[in-house]
C-alpha cells in the first residue's frame, strides 16, 4: 500500500470523480485512475461502483473513506503543528451553525487576531451541523441539540426560551403574550422537519395537549422571517436569534420556560488539536467566561 494510493483514493471519493480528483492534485486522470486501479487489485477489492461517468463507493469504499478522513486531517494537525507560525498567517476555517448568531463576538475576536485566516460560515440544522462534523466538511459546528455521541468537545454558549413573532403591521402586533390555545386558529410558519426549534415547541404545546398542522413550513430561518415579516403568519424562533428588524415584533410565549433553546459550540474530539480549531474554541472559552 502506498500513500499516493490512498491520496488518489481519498480525492476520488471526496471530488466525486476522477477527473475533479485530477484537477485537484494537479495530476492527469489516467494517473489518478492507475493509481485507485492498483489498489483495488493489490488487495482484490472493489472500492467504487463505475457506472458510465458515475463513480459511487461501495460499501468497503465507504469505510475505507473514514480511515482516510481521519489519516487526512491528522496529516494536515501535523502540518499545523510544524508550521504553527505560518497557519496564524493564512489556513481556512469552516463553521456550519444553525444561526451564526451565536457565534458573532467569538468570530470577531478570532479575525481580529487572525486576519489572514480564510472564514466559511454555512447555515443548516442540527442534522446538517453533525453530518458535516462527521464528513470533515465542518471544523466546528454550533447548533441547540447536542448528540449523545461522547466524541465531541462542547462548549456551552448560550440558553433562551423561544418566542412567537409577526409583523408590524399584523394584527397579534400589540399582544403581550401568546398561550397555546391562541395558536390553534392563527396561521403558523414553521421551520423544516429537523429543526430543534420546531421539535422544541411542538414538545412542550404537546405535553399541553395542543398539536398544530403549520400553515407554511419553510427551510430554513430566514426563509421563516422574510414569510412572516410579508404578513403571512406567525414565526417562532429564539430570543438570542431573533435580533433586530424593524418590520418585525416578538410577542413572549406562555409557560416559555418550558421551551428553552441551549446554544452549543461543538467539535470533534479528534479534531480539537488543529491549530485553527483550538484557536477558535479558545476564544469561545475566554468570551463565555
Amino acid at each position: 500500500m502506498r500513500y499516493v494510493q490512498l491520496r488518489a483514493f481519498h480525492y476520488v471519493a471526496i471530488c466525486g470523480g476522477f477527473s475533479r480528483a485530477a484537477e485537484e492534485l494537479f495530476l492527469t486522470q489516467p494517473a489518478i485512475s492507475d493509481q485507485v486501479r492498483k489498489l483495488e487489485d493489490e488487495y482484490d477489492i472493489l472500492l467504487f461502483n463505475r457506472h458510465k461517468k458515475q463513480v459511487t463507493l461501495t460499501p468497503a469504499g465507504e469505510k475505507l473513506l473514514e480511515i482516510t478522513r481521519r489519516m487526512f486531517d491528522n496529516e494536515a494537525q501535523a502540518r499545523d503543528l510544524l508550521t504553527e507560525s505560518r497557519a496564524e498567517r493564512a489556513g481556512h476555517l469552516h463553521i456550519t451553525a444553525d444561526s451564526a448568531q451565536h457565534v458573532l463576538k467569538i468570530l470577531a475576536a478570532f479575525r481580529q487576531k487572525y486576519p489572514s485566516v480564510a472564514v466559511t460560515v454555512s447555515a443548516g440544522n442540527t442534522e446538517t451541523v453533525i453530518d458535516s462534523l462527521f464528513s470533515y466538511t465542518a471544523d466546528i459546528g454550533v447548533l441547540g441539540e447536542l448528540p449523545p455521541d461522547r466524541d465531541f468537545v462542547t462548549i456551552p454558549l448560550n440558553a433562551t426560551p423561544i418566542s412567537a413573532f409577526v409583523a408590524v403591521h399584523h394584527p397579534l402586533a400589540n399582544r403581550k403574550s401568546l398561550g397555546f390555545k391562541d395558536l390553534c386558529t392563527l396561521p403558523l410558519v414553521m421551520r423544516e422537519q429537523g429543526s430543534k426549534t420546531r421539535k422544541k415547541f411542538e414538545e412542550a404545546a404537546a405535553a399541553q395537549g395542543f398539536t398544530y398542522t403549520p400553515a407554511i413550513t419553510a427551510e430554513g430561518r430566514e426563509a421563516v422571517r422574510e414569510i412572516v415579516a410579508s404578513g403571512a403568519g406567525v414565526g417562532f424562533v429564539s430570543v438570542a436569534e431573533f435580533g433586530t428588524d424593524p418590520r418585525l415584533v416578538r410577542i413572549p410565549l406562555e409557560g416559555d420556560s418550558e421551551m428553552m433553546m441551549e446554544e452549543t459550540l461543538i467539535c470533534l474530539r479528534e479534531r480539537r488539536a488543529g491549530k485553527l480549531v483550538s484557536a477558535f474554541l479558545a476564544f469561545a472559552e475566554d468570551l463565555r467566561g
